[in-house]
């Protein structure tokens, strides 16, 4: 397989079109489409099902696609290293909870795209189980989660501890042990978030059943339902206070067990040279 080959598979696979891929790679259509048939043929599989124009990868494609992201990653980094090409540059893919994206990154991307401008940033939201599977599928080149991360393939380092807070509307009583909240919605991002898992703990260590629970995709939406009345959730208290949403609901102090989770950055051990991610670790160290 040549990598020029695999390159091409690579983004039709990220494109789902023969056109969209060609125009990309600034090639003409029919050499991608030849060149694709030609890497089907050699491994005697079919890479893609053909749905008009759309292009659907099929269970060997998704297969081939896991090692092409390795392949293509490793040409790139043996061709920066042999030409001594150490300046951190080309794309950086990072994995965020949504809120440590919100509270935590944006003075530290910003500060990191000041000091290495070639570095082509991209910035993925969603919850610590989803981020961990993106790192280890060569998704993202690394992500911050909540820690600790056990996984013998991954490297982490810790960067945040943040306190949690339980929310509830501006008119809720106090607070000091599930029960109190026990008839109320748990409002949550969906399955896989780490801050869930500790709420739901919070109420089964108590003994105390909840009701229901609601799912939503963004934070700004469960401090919103909060604050409506709608149920309960359980945030950092540093995205309260960065986007002055404390005045709209109550923030109740949790057990130090449940409140202090740390956040890791976590990436891949058997790629020990990446310039971009590198030098994105070494600014937390600094």
């Amino acid at each position: 397989m040549e990598l020029s080959s695999l390159r091409i598979f690579k983004t039709v696979a990220e494109e789902g079109s023969v056109t969209q891929a060609a125009a990309r790679l600034h090639r003409v259509q029919s050499n991608v489409s030849a060149r694709l048939n030609q890497l089907e043929e050699s491994l005697g599989v079919t890479l893609f099902n053909r749905s008009g124009r759309r292009m659907l990868i099929t269970a060997e494609g998704t297969r081939l696609l896991e090692y092409a992201d390795r392949l293509l990653r490793l040409a790139d980094e043996a061709q920066m290293s042999v030409r001594g090409e150490n300046e951190p540059s080309g794309q950086l893919h990072i994995g965020s909870m949504e809120t440590t994206a919100a509270a935590r990154l944006p003075r530290v991307l910003g500060a990191f795209h000041r000091k290495h401008p070639q570095v082509d940033l991209l910035l993925d939201t969603g919850p610590t189980d989803y981020q961990i599977q993106q790192v280890l599928n060569h998704k993202v080149d690394l992500a911050l989660v909540s820690g600790p991360v056990e996984r013998p393939e991954l490297e982490q380092q810790p960067v945040f501890v943040e306190e949690l807070v339980l929310l509830t509307d501006a008119l809720h009583g106090p607070v000091t042990g599930p029960a109190d909240v026990a008839r109320r919605t748990l409002l949550v991002f969906r399955s896989g978030c780490s801050y869930r898992r500790r709420l739901e703990w919070w109420f089964a260590d108590a003994g105390v059943a909840h009701t229901r629970i609601a799912e939503f995709g963004t934070f700004e939406a469960i401090i919103g339902c909060v604050a409506a009345g709608m149920g309960v959730a359980m945030m950092p208290r540093e995205v309260l206070r960065q986007r002055g949403l404390g005045r709209t609901v109550q923030c109740h102090t949790l057990p130090p067990e449940v409140a202090e989770v740390e956040t890791v950055m976590v990436w891949r051990r058997d790629i020990p040279h990446h310039a971009a991610r590198d030098a994105f670790i070494a600014s937390f160290r600094q």
